[in-house]
């Protein structure tokens, strides 16, 4: 680290200018990022996706692409009318490539609706939106309406660009640049912060758009790069800016002051990242599309601020120097010793009553992880969206004259396994059954089928029968009339040798993406709580310190979840902050705040121990050690958890209800676990561990290669004369 300091201090311009292009080419890609993101919960592998493939390809009909067109109408029963309407919807079926429509069907008195189908993915057929809406009749006999998922999908883009707008500007930055203020005063120090972090969120954009020519990326992928982005980056800034200022103090040149700061701060910047980025590679293995693009961008966020703290940030300390990070005496918040004497007092308390502190702190969060049990989870919903754009308003006019499930109804295929084998006589009669006990399902709308196109496909091979269902494909009477229809109807049914039933379409792709993610993610979760001890075993030089800093940070996870019950299912947040409430969580929440916390309270931990690290090899005291790490971290850490805080506030303040789910768990387990966890619980925990601490046995320290941490044994006490 020394030598490659060094070497950054010597071309510090070079490293600025290389950062400035970096800066700008990013800049320029993230305008161009949002029409390349979607959202798709397609599952590789699984029946729905098989269904999906073949309507496709033999169909011409891709599910997430298609448009669903609602017509309100005077009089539905209309035939002129509704010819009419027919040739309209084929008109504008013709401005998307690959476009075709379906026939337009009645749903109630003054609703017809049709579809538009194609063979274009959400993310390309989006695009094509307001070209059809051009297409189709608005005068007052008729309203037309364009809907479906791609629809909506491009009616919420702006929608998700203003909030993330309001979120970082009028949220973040602004709560963040005043906690630099609070830390540096009036100082050319507070834009060092925020050069870095324009930097690494700029470098990681233009890194997600490279990527999004190749690979399906989801919408929320700007806002989690973006606001998690600028928390990561000031908090690492933060930290090594403030290291600066004390190695300062200590004397010497200002060069080497950058190279004991990097060599101390630094390093445990690096071991930060590298534990963020360790959780969010969980998400790369999952085997949802949609969770590894959500991956690949937080992946890349501790990666790209690890380039930038060990190239850009040491470049910044040196051309700031002593005279650019000086405080201005003009204005100061408070007066140094005494913050310091807080959390030095604190310290003095826990450590004379740990076990109290240990109780009542454990306490609150087993409590708040509590409501984990009562978690439901759900694929998605529009009802967790705004409700004015068209496309939305649309949707509602369909569900409430045919049911919410006519939006994403289920698609079954029957595969015969050969051309023309749907003409059997045999495989009718095992389709009209099974058309008949979907009619009585008690979930069911209605089932559409007929022994001709474009229910069959232009080789007979394939049979599609669509089933609409009275609620919307997440909400859980239709998952649980997937359950009902893989395991109960359709084996009910006598199909001839060689006849395959795929259930496909909106609500078996929810079960399908819930079941198979949750199926894996325990076994990836306990490879990233592995992973995370090995590196904190270097980190910390200790056999117990990472593991008490993983049992901690699942408590974090635990409490974060509980908290989600008690805001959205319970509705507490509707109540006290006007959010959404929602008996169910989306599915991705859980898996990806796991990924994202485990990764990011590791930051708090990080800075606290290795400092604390740092007064054990000096003194050997540890309550010398543990006490002297609180309170010179307590006030760094306080400062970039608010800052943290702030950044996931602004998906708080959004109008989709998955982003606030995201924002709210991050947010209260970030301000959890720098409070309760780090101020308390670890401290509290170190003191009665004592000398145990900082024990690493010569053998374990030659497999990690660092130095090893022996058992110091307290000095015998000595006996007065004459005993």
């Amino acid at each position: 680290m020394e030598r490659w300091t060094r070497w950054v201090i010597r071309h510090r311009w070079v490293v600025v200018a290389a950062w400035l292009v970096v800066l700008l080419g990013g800049g320029w890609s993230s305008t161009r990022l949002a029409a390349l993101l979607s959202n798709t919960f397609t599952m590789p592998g699984t029946d729905s996706e098989r269904a999906r493939t073949i309507l496709k390809e033999h169909y011409g009909d891709r599910s997430d692409g298609a448009f669903t067109v609602v017509f309100q109408v005077r009089d539905s029963h209309d035939p002129k009318l509704r010819l009419a309407l027919q040739r309209r919807l084929a008109a504008a079926a013709r401005v998307v490539p690959s476009g075709h429509a379906r026939p337009i069907v009645p749903g109630g008195e003054h609703v017809l609706y049709g579809d538009i189908v194609s063979t274009l993915d959400l993310a390309t057929a989006k695009n094509y939106t307001d070209d059809v809406l051009r297409g189709l009749p608005h005068t007052a006999a008729v309203h037309s309406y364009v809907t479906g998922q791609a629809a909506i999908q491009h009616d919420l883009d702006p929608i998700f660009n203003e909030d993330l707008r309001k979120g970082e500007f009028r949220i973040a930055i602004p709560i963040a640049l005043l906690v630099l203020l609070a830390v540096f005063g009036l100082s050319g120090a507070v834009t060092i912060p925020l050069l870095f972090a324009a930097c690494t969120i700029e470098a990681t954009l233009g890194l997600v758009f490279a990527i999004a020519h190749h690979v399906t990326m989801a919408t929320y992928v700007t806002n989690l790069v973006q606001l998690i982005g600028l928390g990561i980056a000031i908090d690492y800034s933060l930290l090594i800016v403030y290291r600066f200022r004390e190695e300062l103090e200590r004397g010497g040149s200002q060069d080497d002051a950058v190279v004991r700061t990097m060599l101390t701060a630094g390093r445990a910047v690096v071991f930060s990242g590298a534990t963020v980025a360790i959780g969010l590679a969980l998400l790369l293995f999952m085997p949802s599309p949609f969770m590894r693009s959500m991956g690949i961008g937080g992946f890349l966020i501790p990666l790209v601020s690890i380039l930038g703290a060990v190239t850009l940030q040491p470049a910044l300390l040196s051309l700031y120097g002593r005279r650019g990070t000086r405080r201005v005496r003009v204005w100061r918040l408070g007066e140094e010793g005494r913050r310091r004497g807080f959390w030095e007092r604190l310290a003095g308390s826990i450590m004379h009553r740990p076990v109290a502190f240990l109780a009542a702190g454990a306490a609150v969060l087993l409590l708040a992880a509590l409501p984990t049990l009562a978690l439901k989870l759900t694929p998605g919903s529009a009802k967790g969206i705004p409700q004015h754009p068209q496309a939305v308003h649309g949707f509602d006019v369909l569900k409430n004259a045919v049911g919410a499930g006519a939006l994403s109804p289920t698609q079954i295929i029957v595969d015969t396994g050969h051309a023309g084998g749907t003409a059997a006589p045999r495989v009718q009669r095992s389709i009209g059954r099974l058309v008949s006990d979907l009619g009585r399902d008690p979930e069911v709308v209605y089932v559409r089928y007929r022994p001709t196109r474009p229910f069959l496909d232009p080789s007979g091979r394939y049979a599609q029968i669509v089933v609409a269902g009275k609620h919307e494909y997440g909400e859980g009477p239709a998952q649980d009339f997937v359950h009902r229809l893989r395991g109960k109807l359709v084996p009910a049914v006598s199909w001839p040798a060689g006849v395959r039933v795929l259930a496909g379409g909106g609500p078996p792709q929810g079960v399908d993406f819930i079941e198979r993610s949750y199926a894996i993610f325990p076994w990836l979760v306990l490879g990233v709580l592995v992973l995370t001890y090995l590196l904190l075993l270097r980190a910390f030089r200790s056999l117990l310190l990472p593991l008490k800093a993983v049992l901690l940070n699942l408590l974090s996870v635990g409490a974060a979840y509980g908290l989600l019950v008690i805001v959205f299912k319970w509705g507490l947040g509707d109540s006290l902050l006007g959010l959404y409430q929602f008996a169910q969580i989306e599915a991705w929440i859980p898996i990806f705040l796991f990924a994202m916390l485990f990764g990011l309270s590791m930051d708090y931990e990080v800075f606290l121990v290795t400092r604390m690290r740092e007064a054990w090899d000096e003194t050997h005291d540890n309550g010398r050690a543990v006490a002297l790490g609180l309170e010179r971290t307590g006030r760094i850490v306080t400062a970039a958890a608010i800052v943290m805080v702030a950044a996931f506030s602004g998906f708080v303040a959004g109008r989709v209800v998955g982003l606030q789910e995201f924002g709210l768990g991050l947010a209260v387990a970030i301000f959890v676990d720098a409070t309760i966890v780090r101020a308390l619980l670890v401290p509290s925990l170190m003191a009665l561990f004592g000398r145990w601490n900082w024990w690493l046995p010569a053998r374990v320290a030659r497999i990690v290669r660092v130095p090893p941490s022996p058992l110091e044994r307290p000095a015998p006490a000595l006996r007065p004369a004459g005993r």
